[in-house]
């Protein structure tokens, strides 16, 4: 029974206890009401805090005369009387209580917490600070979503990002590979305080957006590379290059060509033709597959030869200009003979002479062609001197039947008789035969 009466007493003493601080407190809070003074020796911080985490008050005050220090909540309820906590809210813990702080932490913070909460220091009159308590509720993950999965080259595209429930409203941020794009953004405020954001990005794409991520990226105080992509899938035409496989350099006539055709697109090309341009293919040029052979090659191949690709986006064409140079060509040695010696003078070895080679090589094949011509002729005019002299040497003396005395015979017989016997007295006509 004593020890039954002694529990009594010892819990009529806390109540007491209690209703006497809940006295003083009102009596405070009437008087602050009363004589509202800003506060010049105590201070207190706002707290910003993500929901469901721990936050911490601080009520500190320089230069303390023992006065008392209490916490109270956005609805002016005491939290903390120096170290004793009337309120029966097991999150509110004391993390630290001297003369010049009063700390306390709210563990699992919700958005019921949120609020001006009050730091008293019991002066005549009272002081108060303030400390508001800010809380975060970060988005849930954001939503990425495009007009069309497959966009064609040249169209213009919508891609959407959504983030959804955050307190404040999130901030939203575009990235293209390592472009920065500007969208357009909504922002919504639900019935619980929430905030919903809405951005859309619209672009033309391009081939070189294929396979190139868009990345949605959202900004919160609460989170940090929050970010949702999307791949773009872009289909075009072709590209179509043509490669000389062989000759390499010039083409001239009697050489083999082979051309191939290299054709890239999305989707890939589905087919490959060869034709000429104004002209047929020659008939016996072989076509496999991407690639083109003709054979012994004339310049009546001249021509644009064209590699036409296609798939079910478009049709494109490359083209390749043929010109057949004539073949190489041997140049004959040139000789020179005289009539004295009768030797020939033979030139330096064959040289192989280009039909198409440049001036430099067609005044040297003048130069050559002019110095065999003076050679000929000036051997042709030492032959005749030479001749002229040999037969000037040789001259021929002989007597014509007037010379055998027919001038001073009497009659036709005379002269006979005269031709026919001596002739020493007679005069002698020479002739000479040049």
């Amino acid at each position: 029974m004593k020890q039954v009466s002694n529990m009594a007493n010892t819990s009529n003493g806390s109540l007491a206890t209690l209703l006497v601080l809940f006295t003083i407190s009102a009596a405070i809070h009437t008087g602050a009401a009363q004589f509202p003074v800003q506060s010049q020796n105590l201070i207190a911080d706002n707290v910003s805090v993500v929901e469901g985490e721990t936050a911490t008050i601080s009520c500190r005050v320089k230069n303390n005369d023992d006065s008392v220090i209490q916490l109270l909540n956005p609805n002016r309820q005491t939290i903390y009387f120096k170290d004793v906590r009337p309120l029966k809210d097991a999150r509110f813990q004391l993390v630290n209580f001297s003369d010049n702080e009063l700390r306390v932490s709210l563990s699992n913070v919700s958005l019921s917490d949120e609020g001006r909460y009050v730091c008293q220091l019991y002066t005549d009159p009272p002081q108060e600070a303030y400390a508001d308590i800010t809380v975060l509720i970060p988005p849930g993950n954001p939503i990425i979503e495009s007009r069309e999965d497959i966009v064609r080259e040249g169209n213009e595209t919508e891609i959407t990002c959504t983030s959804m429930g955050s307190k404040p409203a999130a901030t939203i941020r575009w990235m293209k590979g390592d472009k920065e794009l500007q969208g357009k953004s909504k922002v919504e405020a639900t019935y619980d305080r929430m905030f919903t954001v809405t951005s859309w990005l619209r672009f033309t794409v391009t081939r070189e957006d294929d396979g190139v991520p868009v990345v949605c990226i959202v900004d919160h105080p609460a989170v940090k590379d929050f970010q949702a992509q999307k791949y773009l899938e872009v289909q075009y035409k072709p590209e179509v290059t043509i490669k000389v496989e062989f000759p390499q350099g010039l083409i001239r006539e009697g050489e083999n060509l082979e051309l191939t055709c290299q054709a890239k697109g999305k989707p890939q090309p589905q087919q490959v033709n060869w034709v000429r341009v104004d002209d047929d293919v020659p008939s016996h040029a072989v076509i496999t597959g991407s690639d083109l052979f003709i054979e012994n090659l004339n310049k009546s191949y001249n021509g644009t030869y064209r590699c036409v690709a296609s798939n079910s986006v478009g049709e494109t064409y490359a083209d390749y200009i043929l010109y057949v140079r004539d073949a190489l060509t041997t140049t004959p040695k040139p000789t020179t003979t005289t009539t004295t010696t009768i030797s020939a003078t033979t030139s330096p070895p064959d040289i192989i002479q280009d039909s198409q080679a440049g001036p430099e090589a067609q005044r040297l094949d003048h130069a050559v062609i002019g110095g065999v011509v003076a050679v000929v002729v000036f051997a042709m005019l030492c032959l005749l001197i030479v001749l002229g002299r040999y037969f000037a040497r040789h001259k021929g003396t002989y007597f014509t039947h007037e010379a055998k005395g027919a001038d001073d015979a009497a009659d036709a017989d005379t002269a006979i008789i005269n031709a026919e016997g001596g002739h020493n007295n007679s005069d002698e006509k020479k002739e000479y035969y040049i």
